[in-house]
Parts: structure tokens; sequence; C-alpha cells
């Protein structure tokens, strides 16, 4: 049997095991739309991960006016009335902040995830010091002025 990876806290000499979502495998947390199910998400994060995710979710409710949020698939996901926008995720090492249309944006966010879609783009963070936060706060205004409402285009003709 494989012992799961731990995480060291900085100022401390004990070993947090991380949990399934720290793993790469997709969280345990039940889908669920409201602010609770995200806050839960969020507090069940070993550190680092949940400092830098919390500091998303502030700048998420800066940027985006009228914010909905969600837990989809293990990470927590943003939106507006229209659709989805962006989401972040928790895993060993760092954290993803992903944009379902960042082939849209300007300057495009530099990383293209694997199995997120074809438009999608983020960064990968491993501290809160790498946060770019004028740069994502720019990202999440302009993912909010084209979510995605999800669902295949009807065909024409």
């Amino acid at each position: 049997m494989t012992k799961a990876p731990t995480n060291r806290a900085a100022n401390d000499s004990e070993e947090i095991p991380l949990l399934v979502a720290m793993t790469g495998k997709a969280s345990p947390t039940r889908r669920a739309e409201g602010d609770k199910p995200v806050s839960d998400y969020i507090a069940s994060l070993p550190q680092p991960q949940r400092a830098i995710v919390e500091r998303l979710d502030a700048l998420a409710m800066q940027a985006v006016p009228d914010l909905k949020r969600a837990v989809k698939w293990g990470m927590a996901y943003y939106g507006v009335a229209d659709g989805w926008c962006f989401s972040s995720g928790a895993f060993v090492g760092h954290v993803k902040l992903m944009f379902i249309r960042g082939t849209e944006m300007n300057p495009e966010p530099p990383v293209t995830p694997v199995g997120m879609g074809k438009a999608t783009r983020g960064v990968e963070l491993a501290s809160a010091d790498e946060l770019d936060e004028a740069q994502v706060s720019a990202w999440m205004a302009q993912a909010a002025l084209k979510p995605f409402a999800g669902g295949k285009k009807p065909k024409s003709g």
C-alpha cells in the first residue's frame, strides 16, 4: 500500500497528510452551488494551497460583481448569471487557476491544462507570493464578460 504524500507546514514540524484532492485525484467534495460549499472546500485544504485559494477567492469576489460560486469536479468554480468563468483547484505542490475561455484573454494565460478543454488557459501557483494580483484580477474581470454557458452549439442549417 502506498502512503499518501504529506505537506509540512512552514512553521510546524508536524507533517499533515494531504487530502485525496491533493494527490492529483478528484476531491471527495460533493458538487454543490453556493458560498458555503466553496468556503468548506477551501477550509479543507492544507497549507500552502489553502492560502493561495483563499487569496484567489477574495480576488474573485472583488473583481466580479454578482459572483456565483460552486464546487464542481472537486474544485471551486466561479461564474455569473450567464455561465461559469474560471475555476481553482488544489493539487500536490500547487494550485491551478483556469479560465474556461482563456484563449480569448488578453494577454492569454500561459498554462494549457490537460483535459480541461481546448480553450482553457490558466496559471499554476506554488505559493501566494507568486500571485500577480493585478493580472489575475484583470483576467477574472475579462472572464466574467464571456462566461461559458455549456452544452453543445446548435447545428446550423
